[in-house]
């Protein structure tokens, strides 16, 4: 503020007179400045432990103006710590001091602002202001404080390692240095102080191990911080481990039975489970199931137990065993489960007969088989299993002619091979009934039966048996009359080995009988069938030339009208039969002696004609009755009852012994036909020359 008056004192030089005049200037002053501060703003520090009443000084004010325009005074804003209290300079300036009413808290009010108002008394009465900013000095006074009294964090428990949790944060009112927080765990356990990390000087919890929510699903922690005089605070730290399905459920079976019986009841018990899922909430609901379209089911038992059972009756011979796949799966997302496998084996129980592989057998067997034949193999399957399975054979009790079965064919009880006992005879019987019996070696033993017809297939073991001409009872010889001027084609014999087909057996002239004939001619007739290998028989016919049977009864000596007779002519058949016996010996040696001669007179005739000698027919010829030499062979075929087939033969004529007749062939006499036959299987002494005759002669 200047003086009371402003004047400006100025000379002036006048040039017409060149005289200087004084010149006093006054300027009145009008309130055109308003006060101001050198420093709008201004910064005061008071420690916060000052004593009430101290005096801080102010800037003051400038105003350019004078009188009333000039500083007239000081104003403090309103507060409650603080007034403003102007003093007066010997220079008759104002000071104003800002006095400390009330104590300071830095904690509280750290920073206090002021305005200081400068006015003047002009009209209009001007101001100028100065914000002062009051810093309350601090005073390490406080602890520090949490700003949460407990600290609350939901992790999930696949968080990688090093992960930055939660930040706790502690304050001090302080400042400064006396504002530094130091932290640290108060309490904590192993499994935490194993897991977690805490930033002494930041506050931040973060993970220095994996979480596994199994292991601990939660933590409880208590974190300090402290500041440089000591003060301290606590706060609680708790860490929950959200569960994460990264477990798969568990299987353990308690109890198990490695076999069961076949014929066991539906809800057998065949292990106990034990289902557990270390997860959480759904990851650690469990559900189980049996994979597959198999007989058993999962019943729920106590707690977390299942027991595996039965659902149907069992049968060993369809399914011998068993791999029962037990599936646990958790309901997390994704889900994860587990497989435990189960092998089950059935125990047979004796449920099923034994079978046969046939409904019914048949075999067969050629007769005169030798004893112990094997006739056939019957075959029995048991689907049971070890003893069960066993399988024994035998035969039904059962007779045949009188006689039990089993004095005919047996069994092998352990094969099945049927042998035979005896030798079996076609002609006796044809076929044999059997019921074939097989039992098991179970408990019960089961048993089944099957049908066998043994058929008998015949062999050609039987000879030709020539039933006509018959040989008489008595021992006499048989005779049949022809006349001596038989026709060819006249029916001289009939033969009849068995049923003749397609041949009969006949024996019929081939041509009119001659005088130059022999009176007595021998054919010896062949009967053969066609069994493999084939059989014959024989019959020697010797054939008579005569008018009447009285006639050539002393010259065929062996031969005897037949004719009925009584019980009471039997010695004298006897006498008969002996005379005929010793005569045909005797005429024997008579043709062995005529033989002889005979073959050397053709030798020396078929000499003399050098080969020219024609064929002579076999009714030129004579034979001897009792000699048995073939003197003409006729062959032919016929067919007997049992074998279907036979032949007739004729052996070849023996023309060396036999002689030509020298008696006259011109009497009327009758054929007179011998019947004996003789039987032989001697089938490679016969020539058969003609195989397609009707038996004719």
């Amino acid at each position: 503020m200047g003086s009371l008056k402003c004047q400006l004192n100025l000379e002036i030089l006048m040039e017409d007179t060149v005289k200087i005049y004084g010149v006093v200037v006054e300027v009145r002053d009008i309130n055109d400045n308003a006060p101001y501060f050198q420093e709008g703003e201004l910064e005061i520090k008071m420690s916060e432990n000052a004593a009430t009443g101290m005096r801080f000084p102010l800037p003051h004010a400038w105003d350019p103006d004078i009188g009333k325009n000039s500083l007239q005074s000081y104003k403090l804003s309103s507060n409650t710590h603080f007034s403003l209290d102007v003093q007066s300079g010997a220079d008759g300036n104002k000071y104003p001091e800002l006095v400390l009413e009330r104590s300071l808290d830095r904690e509280e009010k750290a920073v206090h602002h002021l305005v200081l108002t400068a006015s003047d008394a002009g009209d209009p009465v001007r101001t100028g202001t100065a914000r002062i900013r009051v810093m309350v000095v601090d005073v390490n006074d406080n602890a520090p404080a949490f700003a949460q009294s407990e600290y609350r964090v939901s992790v999930p428990e696949n968080v990688e390692v090093g992960t930055k949790l939660l930040l706790v944060n502690a304050t001090d009112a302080d400042e400064g240095a006396n504002a530094e927080v130091m932290y640290s765990f108060r309490y904590v356990d192993n499994k935490a102080a194993q897991v977690f990390k805490l930033d002494c000087h930041l506050g931040t919890i973060s993970t220095i191990g994996e979480l596994n929510h199994e292991e601990s699903g939660f933590y409880e922690m208590e974190v300090q911080a402290m500041d440089n005089a000591g003060y301290s605070a606590r706060a609680k730290v708790l860490i929950t481990v959200l569960d994460v399905n990264d477990n798969a459920p568990e299987v353990v079976v308690t109890s198990v039975s490695n076999s069961i019986p076949e014929n066991s009841p539906r809800g057998t018990l065949i292990a106990l489970l034990n289902v557990n899922d270390q997860d959480s909430g759904e990851n650690g609901q469990v559900i189980c199931f049996i994979q597959g379209n198999l007989p058993f089911k999962l019943e729920k038992s106590y707690g977390s137990y299942y027991s595996l059972v039965t659902d149907t009756l069992l049968d060993r011979e369809l399914v011998p065993s068993y791999n029962i796949t037990v599936t646990a799966s958790d309901l997390g997302s994704p889900p994860l489960s587990t497989e435990t496998h189960i092998f089950l084996n059935v125990a047979d129980t004796n449920d099923n007969p034994p079978a046969f592989s046939h409904a019914s057998y048949s075999a067969y067997i050629l007769e005169n088989n030798p004893r112990g034949a094997s006739i056939i193999s019957v075959t029995a399957y048991d689907p049971d299993y070890g003893k069960n399975a066993q399988v024994t054979y035998s035969l039904a009790e059962g007779t045949l002619r009188e006689a039990p079965l089993s004095s005919y064919v047996s069994i092998n009880s352990d094969t099945g091979v049927l042998y035979a006992l005896c030798s079996f005879d076609y002609e006796q019987f044809r076929d044999l009934q059997l019921q074939v019996m097989a039992h098991d070696s179970g408990d019960p033993p089961l048993s089944s039966n099957v049908s066998l017809r043994l058929f008998v297939l015949d062999q050609n073991d039987n000879v030709p048996e020539i039933l006509y001409p018959a040989v008489p009872t008595d021992g006499s010889t048989g005779v049949e009359l022809a006349p001596r001027s038989a026709e060819p084609g006249y029916l001289a014999s009939e033969l009849r080995a068995f049923a003749v087909g397609l041949h009969t057996g006949e024996v019929r002239t081939a041509r009119a009988l001659l005088d130059r004939d022999a009176l007595k001619q021998s054919l010896v007739v062949a009967v053969q069938d066609h069994g493999q290998p084939p059989l014959s028989a024989t019959v020697t016919l010797t054939v008579a030339v005569a008018d009447s049977i009285p006639d050539v009864l002393a010259d065929l000596g062996s031969l005897e009208v037949p004719r009925d007779s009584d019980a009471s002519d039997l010695t004298l058949y006897l006498v008969v039969a002996v005379a005929a016996v010793s005569c045909v010996f005797l005429a024997f040696v008579i043709v062995l002696l005529a033989l002889r001669l005979r073959r050397w007179h053709t030798s020396r005739v078929l000499q003399a004609s050098k080969g020219r000698l024609a064929g002579v027919p076999a009714s030129q010829f004579v034979g001897v009755d009792g000699v048995r030499a073939f003197l003409q062979t006729y062959s032919t075929r016929c067919r007997s009852a049992d074998s279907r087939k036979s032949h007739v033969i004729f052996p070849q004529p023996n023309y060396a012994d036999t002689l030509i007749s020298q008696e006259s062939c011109e009497k009327s006499e009758p054929l007179l036909l011998s019947g004996d036959s003789v039987f032989s299987k001697d089938n490679h002494a016969l020539i058969q020359l003609q195989q397609n005759r009707d038996c004719n002669v």
